[in-house]
């Protein structure tokens, strides 16, 4: 967790001076295909593919991380790196509210907590900054 939290820290400083978005996303997805190969090659033997679940895979890493790492990537030029880094804290929320939406998880009293408990928190970090610039 603590390599990914870095890794998505160095991507984001090095997308918030991106002049073409879907450029540099593109360009970091063709970077990372062979490391995503060797992957591949190193654990096909443990491996069971179907054709529904590589198109799933390529649907949801080929399409959607695409696409939202180019509106990331967007909203960056608007945002200090104090902003960038609270806003990327909605993403948890965001993703245990679709699945909710999409695939039938239920909402409990933990996920509404928690869920108010860091809207409230990033609220409070995006007003106290709005008000000191």
């Amino acid at each position: 967790m603590l390599a990914s939290g870095v890794a998505w820290g160095v991507y984001t400083l090095a997308g918030a001076g991106s002049a073409n978005p879907l450029r540099a996303t593109s360009f970091n997805f063709f970077r990372t295909a062979p490391f995503a190969g060797l992957i591949m090659i190193v654990s096909i033997a443990s491996s069971e593919l179907t054709l529904y679940g590589v198109m799933l895979a390529m649907a949801s890493g080929g399409i959607t991380s695409a696409l939202g790492y180019t509106l990331w990537y967007q909203a960056l030029r608007t945002l200090s790196s104090i902003q960038a880094g609270v806003v990327q804290l909605l993403v948890p929320v965001i993703a245990a509210f679709g699945g909710v939406l999409f695939v039938g998880e239920f909402v409990t009293w933990p996920l509404v907590i928690a869920s108010l408990l860091i809207l409230g928190g990033v609220c409070l970090v995006l007003i106290a900054r709005s008000k000191t610039v």
